[in-house]
């Protein structure tokens, strides 16, 4: 019977996941990978998750500045292989995991709630809960 845990990342996992990160930012940032799109403009690596046997991880990227992430994306995928090599020759692990890029939204969707917090009749329900909390204090 396997058991399934509910718990996050081990530590191992999370060390080789920001080892992989790394590994893919610095062979980004040199332009050791040729490639029209990715020469464009600068990619941000943000985050990178591991399975839990290390075999497969999701690559979470963003391009510099925002924008359309679709394009280099794309591009990424057409290097993969070469992505992975380097990966192979910075972390040394028996398996090299495979790849897989995706989007990482999380700048975007703080930038909605930040402008979400600066709505006037949000910050005007956020005072008076604020103006509450105080009054409930002076009671005590």
């Amino acid at each position: 019977m396997s058991k399934q845990s509910a718990k996050g990342p081990s530590q191992r996992q999370l060390r080789v996941a920001e080892e992989i990160r790394q590994a893919l930012s610095y062979a980004l940032e040199r332009g050791d990978i040729y490639d029209p799109e990715l020469s464009r403009r600068p990619i941000t690596v943000t985050k990178v998750d591991l399975s839990p046997d290390m075999r497969n991880a999701m690559v979470a990227v963003t391009p510099l500045g925002g924008g359309d992430a679709k394009p280099t994306l794309e591009a990424l995928k057409r290097q993969k292989g070469i992505l992975r090599s380097h990966v192979a020759n910075s972390v040394h692990m028996k398996y090299v995991p495979a790849l897989r890029f995706v989007e990482d939204t999380s700048f975007d969707i703080s930038d909605h709630i930040g402008e979400l917090l600066r709505d006037p009749h949000v910050a005007q329900d956020l005072s008076s809960d604020h103006e509450s909390d105080d009054h409930d204090k002076e009671d005590d």
